[in-house]
């Protein structure tokens, strides 16, 4: 079997070294997956959730995750503790696509959601070369995934206005950005 996994280390506030790796997300992490996704503080600048009950974790896994051209588990150890995806966009749009990314609160703070998208960054520029720009929407109240963004060495370019509803309410967001060009920190 191939390993489709992306691997790399980090060094958290005790010493001690924790495997971070990438690699696609199946049926078999549904539990892990719903110990974030029925969690109310990492759902709630999601499109989704919380998820009430495992059910809807397994049918989420199949219809939206298991199809995704790109979408990984972020694991330490090789457990998923969240998820990261780019989506492609088609025709005169193919040169760019999007980040999205979720993590456990118990992990948050620790650097990991940093270098899982660095890693997702350099992965996804490596394997789809039609891609130039990476972009990632966030709203503005969620500034610890603007923290990630700007140390991963995403470019903040400005606030759209009302620029989408999110869960009934409409959302000023912060478009970031990254280059298939930029110096990667």
């Amino acid at each position: 079997m191939e390993d489709n996994s992306l691997a790399s280390t980090i060094k958290e506030g005790d010493g001690e070294l924790s495997d971070i790796s990438l690699r696609p997300m199946d049926l078999s992490d549904v539990d892990d997956f719903m110990v974030w996704a029925s969690d109310d503080k990492v759902t709630h600048f999601c499109s989704y959730g919380p998820y009430t009950s495992r059910e809807q974790g397994i049918k989420h896994i199949e219809n939206k995750v298991i199809p995704h051209p790109w979408f990984m588990a972020i694991c330490v150890d090789n457990r998923a503790i969240g998820a990261i995806s780019v989506s492609a966009n088609q025709g005169n749009d193919k040169c760019r696509g999007e980040i999205g990314y979720v993590l456990g609160s118990k992990y948050w703070g620790k650097g990991i959601a940093t270098r899982a998208v660095k890693m997702a960054s350099d992965a996804i520029f490596a394997e789809w070369p039609h891609l130039e720009r990476l972009e990632a929407l966030v709203d503005v109240e969620n500034v610890g995934s603007q923290k990630v963004l700007l140390k991963a060495g995403f470019m903040q370019e400005g606030v759209l206005r009302k620029y989408f509803i999110h869960k009934g309410k409409t959302r000023d967001t912060i478009m970031f950005s990254l280059l298939s060009t930029d110096p990667r920190i």
